[in-house]
């Protein structure tokens, strides 16, 4: 198995409604995330992938949705005055958590054609999230405890 990560680094503002700390307010982060795409064998190049695919495909997605915008929960009440002021805003279901970021940076990986297996995302330098999909044993057994205990 062979594996390469690369690194990106955007900004980004965001609050947690819901949410009973300091991170209920309005702030920003310097995140770094981290893409881990992994395959069994190499390609005609001799590589797992050519760093600048990762950065073209997610980087650029990155830079064009998530960096140097609000990232809210769409029923925000911020979302309609930030928009009204021109401000930008990338909405999402859930609070815009970093474990959220960490998902949808994976997701966007994965519908690009990248065999993706893992994005890690750093919101600060000693605080990450990573998210990566269950393997799919993981979802057999999970999928059969449920069955099971579902009498």
């Amino acid at each position: 198995m062979y594996s390469v990560t690369k690194r990106i680094e955007f900004c980004y503002g965001h609050r947690l409604l819901d949410y009973d700390g300091v991170c209920k307010h309005p702030h920003g982060h310097n995140a770094i995330a981290e893409i881990e795409v992994r395959t069994t064998a190499l390609d005609e190049r001799d590589m797992v992938c050519d760093f600048s695919d990762i950065k073209r495909v997610v980087k650029d997605w990155v830079d064009r949705e998530l960096d140097h915008k609000m990232i809210l929960r769409r029923d925000d009440p911020l979302v309609e005055p930030l928009r009204v002021l021109g401000e930008p805003v990338y909405l999402v279901d859930s609070n815009p958590t970093v474990e959220c970021l960490a998902q949808l940076i994976h997701q966007q990986a994965k519908a690009s054609g990248l065999p993706v297996v893992r994005v890690t995302v750093w919101e600060t330098p000693s605080s990450y999230a990573t998210y990566s999909e269950p393997s799919p044993d993981v979802v057999a057994k999970a999928s059969a405890s449920t069955a099971i205990g579902s009498d």
